[in-house]
């Protein structure tokens, strides 16, 4: 037997949902506002994991133009039944409000890389839905549900509906299935039977530290469900010194060995010198975001329970099965050789398609199209990926020849549009071409070289920038030759880049590192990436 060490998906991974076909393993997680929508990750020994699927990458199958922080895609549930996939999705369009407002659609594909079909409307009355396929065939649509009559709390009520594929309609009657503890924030509903009883895993207690999975049974679908003899069977809240924090969110697999195992979401929070681990009720700083774990599960009295205690844990034991080869993590880097973006890569809120930029303009070349600012929830050329890690490099060499001071292009460090950071080379009248740095903290703009910008040679062709992470901290570098650079004498503080920082109602995605273009003179221009790259450094 071996072992799964956790997290088995670093950095933003949130929200597993985890199903099996045959002898293969796959796990969607959400999205938020990062598009293509929901990633979804194959494994044969449920340690060694890769990206495979990127599904809704199409603007009919997901339009996020104008969608806030934190919108888009919350909580998929992927399936497998009938011979097909069956994947749920919520697009969020609301999120700072007394009450949030998405819209439910179910789309289906024959094989996890597709072709995956154009979606079914499942109704904009609630979220996290999720999909039970009974033995005989029926399928049940559970979600929870929201509106103005009740606001995100402590409203915790689970309904269920039935589904018929034939006519993709639901049924209007709806059974409520369960109506939360006092944790609250009921959701992340699923449905398991096993041995003669269904099981309804829940999540509640929000999703920061508090987090928690609660499980019930009943013996008939509809109920009534009784709780779990320990109610919660997850959580790390009890264990503040506990590495993994924030745990909940669950999804339940039996493995084709006959073996159960829970995925489920968790973040290692970063803590700051000199301040007390419980002050103002936080635990420290989780740059990487909300990941995904796994534990594994055993059955006493009809009930589960992870093995080990009920709280997450760095080290899992494997299954009885074969370990795959493993998947190497080399230093990541693209060189835009291809027709398409490497898979890691996102957009924010839109495709990327040729109002972004083009990957065939200049062979080998990114071409970044100037667009709207960082601050923006609309048309914005940013291509990034996830940190994750605490310690890397991430490194760019970029030709762009800006002719007014509204056009800009570099790397940023990005959260939000309220909170980011950005190491850039634009044009300033009487000077030319100047590297500047800017931070939107809370919405708060600093420019510590507006007065005194670092001046970019005239002969100088490529401007090479670079960002170095070091757990709490990074700094930009830059360079004319690809081979003397300078630092940029400015310290970033990047657990400012955290959901725990972040708060409000928007904060549940983590920190990017990405290249970015953008014009607001409207007399257009481009920047040309020759490479992008990203190396974890050994902590």
């Amino acid at each position: 037997m071996y072992t799964l060490n956790n997290p088995i998906l670093t950095g933003f991974n949130p929200d597993p949902s985890m199903c099996r076909q045959g002898e293969d393993y796959y796990i969607a997680t959400s999205t938020f506002e990062w598009f293509p929508g929901v990633r979804i990750y194959h494994s044969r020994d449920l340690k060694n994991w890769s990206l495979v699927s990127t599904p809704l990458d199409r603007v009919s199958m997901l339009d996020m133009k104008g969608n806030p922080d934190s919108g888009g895609i919350w909580a998929p549930c992927l399936s497998y039944a009938d011979g097909q996939f069956w994947l749920l999705y919520t697009d969020v369009k609301i999120v700072d409000s007394p009450w949030k407002n998405g819209r439910n659609f179910l789309v289906t594909a024959p094989s996890i890389e597709g072709p995956w079909s154009e979606p079914i409307p499942m109704g904009n009355g609630g979220f996290d839905p999720s999909l039970y396929h009974e033995d005989d065939g029926r399928k049940f649509y559970i979600y929870r549900p929201w509106g103005p009559r009740h606001h995100s709390n402590p409203h915790n009520t689970i309904v269920m509906q039935e589904y018929f594929p034939q006519t993709q309609r639901l049924s209007p009657e709806r059974k409520t299935l369960f109506t939360g503890t006092p944790l609250s924030y009921t959701e992340g509903a699923h449905i398991y039977r096993k041995d003669g009883w269904y099981y309804l895993l829940v999540a509640e207690g929000g999703t920061s530290y508090e987090h928690a999975v609660v499980v019930l049974r009943a013996k008939t679908l509809e109920g009534p469900y009784e709780l779990h003899p320990d109610v919660t069977m997850m959580t790390s809240w009890h264990l503040p010194e506990n590495p993994l924090q924030k745990s909940g969110h669950g999804s339940l697999l039996e493995t084709h060995t006959g073996e159960w195992y829970m995925a489920y979401l968790t973040s290692r929070p970063q803590r700051l010198p000199g301040i007390p681990l419980l002050a103002s009720g936080g635990r420290g700083y989780c740059v990487l975001g909300r990941e995904t774990g796994i534990a594994r599960i055993t059955w006493r009295d009809g009930w589960p329970y992870v093995e080990g205690g009920k709280h997450a844990q760095l080290t899992v034991p494997g299954p009885q099965m074969t370990e795959s080869h493993a998947i190497a993590q080399p230093t990541w880097r693209d060189d835009f050789d291809a027709d398409t973006l490497d898979p890691e890569l996102q957009t924010l809120r839109i495709p990327f398609d040729s109002t972004l930029g083009s990957l065939s303009a200049r062979p080998g070349f990114l071409r970044l199209h100037g667009h709207d600012s960082l601050n923006s929830t609309f048309t914005q050329s940013t291509v990034a990926r996830r940190w994750q890690h605490f310690a890397f490099r991430a490194e760019t060499r970029m030709e762009f020849a800006p002719q007014h001071f509204q056009q800009s292009a570099g790397i940023t460090c990005y959260y939000n549009t309220k909170n980011w950071s950005y190491c850039f080379v634009d044009y300033e009248e009487g000077l030319g071409r100047t590297l500047k740095v800017i931070q939107l903290n809370h919405n708060v703009p600093s420019w510590p070289l507006h007065e005194q910008p670092i001046l970019v040679p005239e002969n100088a062709q490529s401007v090479w920038l670079r960002v170095d992470v070091d757990r709490l901290v990074y700094r930009y570098s830059y360079s004319f030759d690809g081979e003397a650079w300078q630092t940029v004498p400015i310290v970033y503080e990047a657990w400012k880049l955290s959901d725990d920082y972040i708060g409000g109602r928007g904060f549940f995605t983590g920190a990017f590192v990405g290249l970015h273009c953008e014009d607001i003179s409207g007399d257009g221009c481009y920047a040309d990436f020759d490479y992008f790259s990203y190396a974890p450094v050994a902590e």
